[in-house]
């Protein structure tokens, strides 16, 4: 296997299927049976998952809420999905924890370096819900941020296409999808693959960026095994 150790990143919008809002248990069931093949070959899984699927912060703020609170509330949103999530995966008979930067004793373990780390080694499915636990920070950032942490060798980035586009294939057939970016390439180029601070934050790291479409079964398979998919985010 290419990868060792990955962080995948999913979307709020990722657990909501074909529905308009909230969570659809197949598309869980589905993400928890891909995870469970991955584990069964010996990669340990971490997850930053967001929370649009139930309250995005700036589309509050943009309503005139406080976007303080507003982002907090989207952090609890992501937690309600990390919840949803660690269920689904325990369905599927896989050992999980949830860590959050929101302490919340009665639900989650607060996230510690080491403890995160640790969990990895024993086979857990680490679960990271709650963002950075600061406002005005996506969980793009969290993510990125999580997998510098955690010392992981790719930062999976799951969205509905299958790779970095410059501009959105499901509107414009011309689209011209990307195989391979610099981080500059993604910064200057605008492409939305993830926002400036995340990007940031893996090129000083040294932290590869793969974009794919996790809707296709076997994308996620594939990268692993080294082989091309989706975009390649690297210095």
């Amino acid at each position: 296997m290419k990868y060792k150790r990955i962080l995948l990143k999913l979307s709020g919008e990722a657990l909501m299927g074909d529905r308009n809002y909230g969570i659809d248990p197949v598309r869980l069931a589905d993400y928890a049976s891909e995870i469970k093949n991955i584990i069964a070959k010996g990669i340990e899984v971490a997850i930053v998952i967001g929370g649009g699927n139930i309250f995005r912060g700036l589309a509050g703020a943009s309503n005139g809420m406080d976007r303080v609170q507003g982002d907090y509330m989207g952090m609890l949103a992501t937690i309600i999905n990390g919840l949803a999530l660690q269920s689904a995966l325990e369905e599927a008979d896989l050992q999980t924890r949830l860590l959050t930067s929101i302490e919340m004793k009665q639900i989650a373990e607060p996230f510690i370096k080491r403890r995160a780390v640790r969990h990895l080694e024993k086979g857990r499915v680490v679960i990271l819900g709650g963002g950075t636990g600061n406002p005005f920070f996506s969980t793009d950032t969290a993510a990125a941020l999580r997998a510098v942490e955690i010392g992981a060798d790719v930062l999976i980035k799951a969205t509905k296409v299958d790779g970095v586009y410059d501009k959105d294939p499901l509107i414009y057939d011309d689209a011209v999808r990307f195989d391979q970016l610099t981080y500059m390439e993604a910064i200057n180029k605008r492409l939305e693959v993830m926002d400036s601070t995340a990007l940031s934050l893996c090129m000083d790291n040294e932290l590869p960026i793969l974009v794919l479409n996790l809707w296709d079964s076997d994308a996620l398979r594939q990268a692993l095994y080294g082989d091309k998919v989706g975009t390649l985010v690297s210095g």
